[in-house]
């Protein structure tokens, strides 16, 4: 009941902050769009562009969220889990990790991005790639492999620790 009440926790903080940035500017998650949508951005002259997909403050902010999200799960799986073996620790925070995943995909994207006239940017609005969930499954895919070395840096601290 605990790590179900953690997943849920999560995956509300993680909706506070994605969703009023995206709807607020959706130009400053530009990054998180399927690539027609920013190569169309580029030729209105609304972002640059760029042979990476991630930009240097990009790269920052996810860094800055997953060294957060380690310090964050690390205390919560050795105070409140209990969590005492490597195992404990890395299989706790990868379900918490999987649950915020697959809510964006399936809630977020395909859900409210791709239904949703706040995230539209001004002269893209006619593009069939807001519908694209292919897009966004393939996406949370990938996010699910990259939350495999963030947990297991948690199971490490959590074994390290006890």
């Amino acid at each position: 009941m605990v790590l179900f009440i953690e997943c849920l926790v999560a995956i509300v903080l993680f909706t506070l902050i994605v969703v009023p940035m995206t709807a607020k500017d959706p130009i400053s998650v530009i990054s998180d769009y399927p690539p027609a949508i920013r190569k169309r951005c580029v030729e209105l002259g609304l972002t640059k562009e760029t042979e990476k997909r991630f930009e240097a403050k990009d790269l920052i902010r996810k860094g800055v969220a997953i060294i957060v999200l380690l310090l964050a799960a690390t205390l919560v799986m050795v105070k409140v889990n209990h969590a005492e073996t490597f195992l404990q620790g890395f299989g706790y925070t990868y379900i918490i990790w999987l649950s915020i995943t697959w809510f964006d995909a399936l809630v977020l994207d395909c859900g409210w991005f791709c239904h949703s006239k706040r995230v539209r940017i001004p002269g893209t609005e006619d593009m069939k790639e807001y519908h694209d969930y292919l897009f966004h499954i393939v996406q949370s895919c990938i996010g699910s492999l990259i939350g495999l070395p963030t947990c297991l840096i948690v199971g490490l601290l959590v074994m390290l620790l006890r």
